[in-house]
């Protein structure tokens, strides 16, 4: 994992472990917030539950902007190197397209992981709003 990490670039890779954590903490803190409420005001915790799949999305951006990045520097690369009349490997071209694919699977990670936390987290609150308002 820690191999994959650096292959992938340690900017891009860090930058989609901080919004991971941040998406997976901001979901966890305003579902605990509106579940632990004694009168919980259900659109506004669903409302900021669902900020978390905006931030999952935001994460996925960022990994396909390292993509993109990556693919420039390699077709930069290839395109100085032709240029000197050097040939071209195409398992060379292969392998950086391999390693260009971590970010953005990764930020797709992140992303089903948000919408997965989404989904729960409004799940049980509106059951347990239900529940609650059945009591009452």
């Amino acid at each position: 994992m820690k191999n994959l990490f650096y292959m992938g670039g340690p900017e891009f890779m860090a930058a989609v472990t901080i919004l991971f954590i941040i998406t997976t903490a901001w979901i966890i803190y305003h579902f605990v917030v509106g579940y632990t409420l004694k009168e919980p005001d259900l659109e506004k915790s669903l409302r900021k539950i669902g900020y978390g799949k905006t931030l999952g999305l935001f994460t996925l951006v960022i990994g396909i902007l390292g993509q993109m990045l990556g693919l420039f520097a390699m077709f930069s690369a290839i395109e100085e190197a032709t240029g000197l009349g050097k040939e071209i490997d195409p398992t060379l071209v292969f392998g950086g397209l391999k390693v260009t694919m971590i970010v953005p699977i990764y930020g797709v990670l992140v992303y089903l992981f948000a919408l997965l936390l989404c989904f729960a987290g409004k799940l049980i609150l509106e059951k347990r709003i239900a529940s609650q308002a059945e009591t009452n």
